[in-house]
């Protein structure tokens, strides 16, 4: 059996996502949900920090010398993870609770680098 380049990038994303969400828990995050999906796009981890209601995007990169995937989450991206978390919202909670967004940055060399930016975009 041959593995696809999207297999090869979807086992990495989910490589990524296991160190993110343990770094997260080690850091004071309480993982709510992993890969929630509706048909208006996808949020990586959904947990909870300080009180807050956090939708973290995870990107990755192979070393600390490749070009920074924060550059990726770019305004259609997060426009689509925007509009997944208001889905979710709006499915689980009667009133909205205080909600940011996050970005967790992963290098997977060895050992994992992990960077938090926390509150990374709003709803602008």
């Amino acid at each position: 059996m041959r593995i696809t380049n999207a297999e090869n990038t979807r086992n990495r994303g989910l490589h990524a996502e296991r160190i993110a969400g343990d770094y997260l828990e080690a850091h004071g995050y309480t993982i709510v949900e992993r890969n929630f999906r509706c048909k208006l796009g996808e949020i990586d981890i959904i947990a909870r920090h300080n009180g807050d209601l956090v939708f973290v995007e995870v990107r990755s990169r192979h070393s600390p010398e490749a070009l920074d995937p924060v550059y990726s989450v770019d305004f259609r991206k997060r426009h689509k993870i925007i509009r997944a978390a208001q889905v979710y919202l709006s499915g689980r909670f009667a009133q909205e609770p205080v909600c940011r967004f996050d970005v967790v940055l992963v290098t997977r060399s060895e050992p994992s680098q992990v960077e938090v930016i926390c509150d990374a975009f709003g709803l602008d």
